[in-house]
């Protein structure tokens, strides 16, 4: 009984664990930044290094791979280098990784530094969301779980546009120059915010490491199928075909791992708390959301409206930079209503944004955005924040670790699924909408013969007329193909929703140990 009580009872945080948080917190946003600030500058790194377009890919991929395999090991690697040691190493591999990807020069060591980006930064994301669980009583993780929420839904949105920038303004190498002051910041805030610890390296005899090996494979290559399947027709390649069983098996055997096992590296058993479970659930919605616009909106803008990195960027601002004045005043929010509801409106406010964005049409560019981006903007912060307070109330803060590892995955993985089942369906949707277009372009149709006239008349060439025409239907059947796509998001957003409605309301006071 006492050690239930002693395991529940967090003491009010101190100066230095603000400053702890708030360093960890500065990473996290730092190492989501780079997920997507790369975006925007894709075609001039791959310029630059000689690549082409698959195979710059690889730029973005390589960190996704490392991160999402680093992110399930954070919580026992800070066990056993101990908490201090571990940051800080983590957030000086971040700077000196990212120093090394301004100065790659091919492709092949750009991967490489990638890589040891992405492991640094994705050990920094649950390393935050942990020390929230763990320094910030109850009544203080609302706060600390706003601050959390500027990295996961302010970072992606305001990616591309420092991306687009810079790079138009100085140069690719700048995205990567940015990180060398907040990670400096955050290592001396790190220092002096945690406390000195000594590390416990005896348990690297005991460590997991069936666990830790089919866990990395199974992510890892989970992800390259995700992010690699459609460039590759899915399973018509043997490659992907590969990936996918190897993923399978390993995350299966993974599992079984997991659950026969006293002291798992990821405690799984946490799905049986009903909240945690429903939150996870909507969580993956966020994953998709969150990362499918980012990822679906600037295509549309480049590839119908031809717009340029920072024009794109400057729509995107729209969603990003409202959410700071709006997350400070969630946790106000909280204290009088049901965080439930705080939650579904949130949701339903995103999901009528992704439904109102499938109403595109050839007009339909950057102004017509801004408003929708608002609505984005006011749903996301209602959304992460309460959520991540119902999904871990309950959670004990020496499940933490476990708790911070699967939320944070999951997200991510949402991510990656969506992506990937956006960009299928953007690909076999155009060509479904250009065939049955097409199907009414005959001769004959009085429409078809006066366009074409008009047509001819203007370009002076029946042939030149016909072949705008063909152009216009196809531009027409990609912009159909955005429509679902957005139609997509907003409907497993709606999903989210009514995930978030199953949970339990939270606790009034914490809840005892379990």
């Amino acid at each position: 009984m006492a050690e239930a009580v002693a395991e529940r009872i967090i003491p009010p945080p101190t100066r230095r664990d603000w400053i702890a948080l708030l360093s960890a917190i500065l990473g996290a946003f730092m190492a989501i930044l780079d997920i997507q600030i790369i975006n925007s500058s894709l075609k001039d790194i791959q310029g630059a290094l000689s690549a082409t377009v698959e195979e710059g890919s690889w730029i973005s991929t390589a960190y996704l791979v490392a991160e999402i395999i680093i992110i399930p090991l954070a919580a026992w690697l800070a066990v056993v280098m101990s908490p201090r040691r571990f940051a800080v190493t983590m957030s000086a591999l971040f700077v000196i990784a990212s120093l090394l990807c301004s100065m790659a020069w091919n492709l092949q060591s750009m991967i490489v530094f990638r890589v040891l980006q992405g492991l640094a930064g994705g050990a920094l994301i649950p390393f935050a969301f942990m020390l929230i669980l763990t320094k910030l009583p109850a009544r203080d993780r609302p706060k600390g779980m706003a601050m959390f929420a500027i990295t996961a839904v302010f970072a992606p949105s305001i990616g591309p546009t420092i991306g687009g920038w810079l790079t138009e303004n100085y140069g690719w190498e700048y995205i990567f120059y940015i990180n060398v002051v907040p990670g400096l910041l955050m290592i001396s805030g790190l220092l002096y915010g945690l406390e000195k610890s000594p590390p416990r390296w005896e348990l690297l005899k005991q460590g997991d490491y069936a666990g830790i090996l089919t866990m990395a494979l199974g992510l890892g290559c989970l992800q390259v199928f995700l992010e690699e399947g459609h460039r590759e027709d899915w399973l018509e390649s043997r490659w992907m075909v590969v990936l996918a069983v190897i993923a399978f098996v390993s995350l299966v055997s993974f599992v079984i791992l997991q659950l026969s096992r006293d002291n798992p590296l990821i405690n799984l058993r946490l799905f049986k708390d009903r909240n945690f479970l429903f939150g996870s659930l909507a969580n993956i919605g966020l994953g998709v959301g969150l990362y499918g616009t980012v990822f679906v909106l600037p295509v549309y803008l480049a590839q119908i409206q031809q717009y340029n990195a920072l024009q794109i960027g400057q729509v995107i601002m729209w969603m990003g930079v409202p959410q700071l004045l709006i997350i400070p005043l969630v946790p106000i929010l909280m204290r009088y209503v049901d965080a439930r509801f705080i939650c579904a409106t949130g949701f339903f406010l995103f999901a009528f944004a992704s439904f109102f964005s499938g109403s595109l049409s050839l007009d339909f560019a950057g102004d017509q955005f801004i408003g929708i981006q608002i609505f984005r903007a006011l749903g996301q912060p209602m959304v992460l924040v309460p959520m991540s307070i119902l999904a871990t109330a309950m959670i004990p803060p020496s499940q933490a670790g476990s708790a911070s590892s699967l939320y944070n995955i999951l997200r991510n993985l949402g991510g990656a699924v969506g992506i990937a089942a956006l960009a299928t369906i953007l690909d076999s949707r155009a060509k479904h909408y250009f065939d049955f277009l097409r199907e009414h372009i005959v001769p004959g149709n009085p429409a078809v013969e006066e366009r074409l006239a008009s047509l001819t008349e203007q370009l002076g060439d029946p042939q030149a007329a016909l072949m705008m025409l063909n152009n216009q239907v196809h531009q027409q059947a990609q912009i159909m193909a955005y429509n679902d796509a957005f139609h997509l998001i907003g409907i497993l957003l709606a999903c989210s929703m009514v995930f978030i409605l199953l949970v339990r309301p939270l606790p009034k006071n914490p809840p005892p140990a379990g």
